[in-house]
């Protein structure tokens, strides 16, 4: 088994990228869909979920696509977190786009089985495929809400901030050195960390917090009807913020957990004499 995990090498590493995210996706994607488009036909409007569902779905995504993937490649499942481990945390630099890609690509085909599964929902709650449903597939200022004036660079700004707590607290979640969370629990945790942050930061931008939750799933939608994918509710080009703004987001994050605990923390050290046999010359 150990001499057939080494061969899986990298290819096992970007597939198990490739489903966790995709699993992330199906939950996301999915629960965002029943909720606008779904809840969109019921009567009254609104009667297959709200924020706090969405919230919570996201948040047992990133649960079960971190278990999905854990073992094999470490379940980055974000392009912002492995940039972040790269810089930080020793991550090989020659294989961040390599993961980068098999997220994107897990985003992209979880998007468009969602996109499949609510056809017909869709059609019927948006016949137009508009900004109105876009929002299932990748985020927009506001959530789309034209009365919130939030634009490009108030939505960028909101994604740095969203993205650095997140990096700050899964390095801290994940940091041995720290106080990790024990019986294989750090994956529930971090699910709890997008949970809180999708109910605490979720208005100016839908939360990304991720360049390929958004990425893949904008592509798909683009690719199957969705005209203005890439144009927020103003028109205006706003593709480029939830790819940027996580980036810088979750390396600011990570700079920050280094600089005002990483760095205090004690390294593992041999026992002090006395407390193990000394060896012998």
């Amino acid at each position: 088994m150990t001499e057939r995990f080494r061969r899986s090498g990298l290819i096992g590493e970007l597939s198990a990228e490739f489903a966790g995210t995709m699993i992330l996706i199906l939950f996301g994607c999915g629960v965002v869909a029943q909720v606008v488009a779904g809840g969109a036909l019921t009567t009254p409007p609104g009667g297959l979920g709200n924020h706090d569902s969405i919230s919570w779905a996201w948040g047992i995504g990133v649960t079960m696509g971190v278990y999905v993937a854990a073992r094999l490649s470490g379940a980055h499942l974000n392009p912002a977190v492995t940039v972040a481990l790269a810089t930080f945390k020793g991550f090989p630099w020659s294989k961040v786009a390599p993961y980068a890609l098999a997220q994107t690509a897990g985003a992209f085909v979880a998007a468009l089985l969602v996109r499949w599964n609510y056809t017909e929902a869709l059609a019927k709650a948006d016949p137009g495929h508009t900004f109105k449903t876009q929002i299932v597939f990748s985020t927009l200022p506001a959530n789309g809400n034209t009365n919130l004036p939030v634009y490009e660079w108030g939505a960028f700004r909101d994604q740095v901030m969203g993205t650095a707590i997140l990096l700050l607290l899964i390095l801290a979640i994940t940091d041995l050195l720290n106080t990790p969370p024990g019986a294989n629990l750090g994956p529930f945790i971090i699910g709890l960390v997008v949970v809180a942050i999708g109910m605490a930061w979720g208005t100016n931008a839908g939360y990304a917090i991720n360049p390929a939750r958004d990425f893949g799933p904008r592509l798909a939608s683009f690719l199957t009807g969705y005209g203005g994918a890439w144009r927020d509710q103003y028109g205006h080009f706003y593709f480029w913020v939830p790819i940027l703004g996580p980036l810088v987001g979750g390396l600011v994050g990570a700079a920050l957990y280094k600089f005002f605990v990483g760095r205090f923390l004690p390294t593992a050290e041999p026992e002090p004499p006395g407390r193990i046999p000394a060896p012998k010359d």
